[in-house]
């Protein structure tokens, strides 16, 4: 599988217009951006990784695909088979890509919640659609576990686990890793970014501490409302999950097992308030022409700030996760954003972008 995947993704060669071979063979070999206007104005070179340029929109294409060939690889999945998972995200989308690229039947358990538009984008994709109660991790019937459940219950079904199955993580060391390093030619002081499953910074993160010899630093970033910084920097406890965050899909109340293959390693942590990302979200958009959603922003005030702590002319990279298309109903919304108390902390000469009432 980790063959599989970096081959597919250093086929691609932007400069000689390269075929191919379907949306697996599209995921991955994204480019590195560098930001230009943000690193003349912090001191920084501040690097984002287009993950929003991978087919189905998003980084979660890598643990989608990842995953799907793990299964396929041990025997787990087979012709006609089908792929559970309990997902409020990007996730669930790229897995019902990869299914339908690869001829599986989706099923996706996500709490009712959620958004009409990521529900119909689901379905859209074909896949089995299952909405269910919001209720917390440790009832038995949150919506990863009736994905579990109903994945043992069922004949060729792999649930995909995206939380624990380390082949999430995997296919960031063998792919988004190895990518970051040759694109910046292994010159990288830091790396950071959110943590939601862990596979990204779990991945790339041993990558880069593996190739540089220990020289790239890897730090994590948190929303408010995820009690990773904390874990971190107390030496290892975990406190109770406490406050929220405008950022979906990122944060954690545990260390996931796929966070837990890197967590001894990680150089630092820090929380990144509301307020910071969304200011960036519309930085982003009027400096660097950059349509982001909530937690890319999240991840490059991020990078900057990491950037600050190691030194002006520091080189940092971060993950752009995906763009604003999904979320533009809020963060485009002046309506909404004065009831999360965000707009004042737009800029007026920012406030032009709000065309949302």
């Amino acid at each position: 599988m980790n063959s599989v995947i970096r081959q597919a993704a250093f086929r691609r060669n932007f400069s000689s217009n390269s075929i191919v071979n379907g949306f697996t063979g599209a995921v991955g070999n994204t480019p590195l951006i560098y930001l230009k206007g943000l690193s003349e104005k912090t001191g920084v070179h501040v690097y984002g990784k287009a993950e929003f340029q991978n087919p189905g929109g998003s980084v979660k294409d890598r643990a989608a695909l990842g995953v799907v060939l793990d299964a396929e690889e041990r025997g787990l999945l087979k012709a006609g088979g089908t792929v559970v998972e309990g997902t409020a995200g990007n996730t669930g989308i790229g897995l019902a890509h990869v299914c339908r690229a690869r001829g599986y039947k989706c099923v996706i358990y996500m709490p009712n919640t959620q958004s009409q538009e990521k529900i119909d984008l689901l379905k859209m994709l074909g896949a089995d659609v299952r909405p269910v109660p919001a209720v917390a991790y440790e009832n038995p019937a949150n919506y990863n576990h009736q994905a579990r459940d109903y994945a043992k219950d069922l004949p060729n079904a792999i649930w995909t686990d995206q939380f624990d199955n380390t082949a999430n993580a995997n296919a960031h060391y063998t792919s988004t890793g190895p990518e970051i390093w040759e694109q910046t030619q292994g010159e990288l002081d830091g790396f950071i970014c959110a943590t939601g499953t862990g596979g990204t910074l779990a991945g790339v993160g041993k990558y880069l501490k593996e190739k540089s010899r220990g020289k790239t630093q890897v730090w994590l970033a948190d929303p408010p409302g995820s009690v990773l910084t904390s874990y971190i920097s107390s030496g290892g406890k975990l406190t109770e999950r406490s406050g929220s965050s405008i950022t979906e899909g990122i944060g954690q109340g545990r260390i996931t097992n796929n966070l837990g293959t890197f967590i001894n390693d990680v150089s630092g942590a820090f929380t990144v308030s509301d307020d910071k990302s969304i200011r960036m979200l519309y930085e982003l958009l009027d400096s660097e022409g950059l349509y982001m959603g909530a937690s890319s922003a999240l991840n490059v005030v991020a990078a900057v700030e990491l950037g600050l702590k190691l030194g002006k002319g520091s080189k940092v990279a971060t993950i752009l996760c995906d763009g604003a298309y999904r979320y533009q109903s809020r963060l485009f919304s002046r309506q909404w954003l004065e009831s999360k108390d965000l707009l004042n902390g737009i800029p007026s000469e920012l406030q032009k972008y709000i065309v949302l009432d």
